[in-house]
């Protein structure tokens, strides 16, 4: 057996059923246990989400926080992950993402509230919390050691794939295939092989953007973060909500073979994908991946928020599933079985978003693609900000807050990034994916155990009548 085959392997096995079944399980569960939060108390959490609370503890604003979260969720997989799933599972794979998603919100406010509950706050107003530290101070001193394998899993995702060179090699793929899809126009670099110009000049800018963020802090990438993501997002919003308008006649067909598929996929692919359990596996698996409920990432960035209140912070961060699955993947899908993408022969991947793209958009195909790759290049670019700073907060806690390690860590960083381009990717994306999907087990023990805690601290907040006060902006 080679060396890919048994990293596929381990990764079928890490992403597989009991995988899923743990996540999904546990969002359920905490679903139950704070009372269907996720629904009742959705649109004070969408207006929480842009009014930031005065004078909490922490590093940024609430908004802020929630904008490095969803800069590290809003990514390629919003594009080629509902693509994928949809290729492989059918267009019900969109209903299961949309199911992952729904209880998926109850976990990311669970995880986001302990990580506020739990977090480390020094003299200095640095903060430090997320999965580590409410498994150790949450369950135990004697539970350290599986809060330290969570931020070994994370530092592990962060540098070698998730954060950096997947996502930067997605960026490079995408600025040649549009500028210099023949490879024209290259140059030899020695030891890294031939390379397109616009490979290479990529490489150079974007590494040197990642240094210029990433080497301020946290500070820095919650301002750049709250910039760049609300633009990204309403961008690839607008262009998909135009786009859905255009084909508005096909929608009713779209949304009856996407429940459809859902329960009886061969009815609607002609037998390609034959049992609901390969529609409901291709897109829980996608809308896991996508919106990292349970993951443990996100709280890392929610600790970092200047909040009084461990509940609101979990509300606002909930939002950003909602944002990510529910609005963006949806949007996506429907784009994507609107313009029967998902049915042309030999596309895969991004190619079946950009079909659509090219042919649901009122634009010339270049325009089309044009956009596209813009969306592509912003989301990874964010993606690559919002990793940096999780596996930076995983490894600070791993070496007791030594921030000299920190600092070596960030040029290692940057260095992956400038080299991401020119490494065959195929073997980075399943060791990310693996340690990505690792990162879950010791989060989902925290927060089973502690759904105890989430369900008082939920029913304290909203019996106490506390988000019924009326709290000023941050200034």
């Amino acid at each position: 057996m080679s060396f890919s085959d048994i990293l596929t392997s381990i990764d079928d096995f890490v992403w597989g059923v009991p995988m899923m079944a743990l996540i999904l399980a546990g969002g359920i569960w905490l679903t139950v246990r704070v009372g269907f939060v996720q629904v009742k108390r959705l649109p004070l959490a969408l207006r929480w989400m842009v009014k930031n609370e005065e004078g909490g503890s922490g590093e940024v604003s609430s908004f802020a926080a929630l904008c490095t979260a969803l800069s590290a969720t809003i990514g390629t997989g919003n594009i080629v992950g509902v693509a994928t799933a949809i290729a492989g599972g059918g267009p019900g794979a969109l209903f299961w993402m949309e199911i992952a998603a729904f209880f998926g919100m109850a976990t990311k406010f669970a995880e986001c509230m302990l990580a506020v509950r739990y977090r480390k706050i020094d003299d200095n107003g640095h903060s430090l919390g997320g999965p580590f530290y409410y498994i150790e101070r949450g369950i135990g001193p004697r539970w350290k050691w599986l809060g330290k394998l969570f931020a070994v899993f994370g530092v592990l995702a962060g540098l070698l794939g998730i954060g950096t060179i997947t996502q930067v090699n997605g960026i490079a793929s995408a600025v040649q295939n549009f500028f210099d899809p023949d490879n024209a126009h290259t140059v030899n670099i020695p030891v890294l092989g031939e390379h397109s110009w616009a490979v290479v000049l990529t490489a150079i800018i974007i590494a040197f953007c990642v240094a210029v963020v990433v080497i301020g802090g946290i500070k820095r990438v919650g301002s750049v973060s709250q910039v760049i993501v609300p633009f990204m997002a309403i961008l690839y919003v607008v262009f998909t909500v135009l786009l859905v308008i255009c084909n508005i006649t096909e929608l009713p067909h779209a949304i009856a073979i996407i429940v459809k598929g859902a329960f009886c996929p061969s009815a609607v692919t002609g037998g390609v994908v034959g049992t609901m359990f390969i529609a409901m596996q291709k897109g829980i698996a996608r809308g896991i991946f996508s919106n990292e409920a349970g993951l443990g990432s996100a709280p890392i960035a929610a600790a970092a928020a200047q909040t009084h209140e461990p509940t609101r912070q979990g509300l606002v961060n909930m939002t950003g599933t909602f944002i990510d699955t529910i609005c963006i993947c949806t949007l996506t899908g429907l784009s994507i079985v609107m313009t029967g993408a998902w049915q042309v022969e030999g596309l895969e991947g991004v190619d079946i978003t950009n079909y659509a793209f090219q042919n649901g958009l009122p634009f010339p195909p270049a325009v089309s693609s044009f956009v596209l790759m813009i969306c592509l290049v912003f989301f990874a670019f964010t993606t690559i900000l919002g990793w940096d700073y999780y596996s930076e907060r995983c490894l600070e806690y791993i070496v007791n807050g030594r921030m000299g390690a920190v600092k070596v860590y960030r040029w290692l960083y940057i260095l992956a990034v400038l080299i991401g381009p020119f490494i065959t990717v195929s073997a980075v994306w399943q060791i990310a994916d693996i340690f990505n999907g690792l990162m879950a087990i010791p989060n989902m023990v925290g927060l089973f155990v502690l759904s105890g805690v989430v369900r008082r601290e939920t029913l304290g907040f909203f019996t106490s009548g506390k988000h019924l006060d009326r709290l000023p902006d941050h200034k």
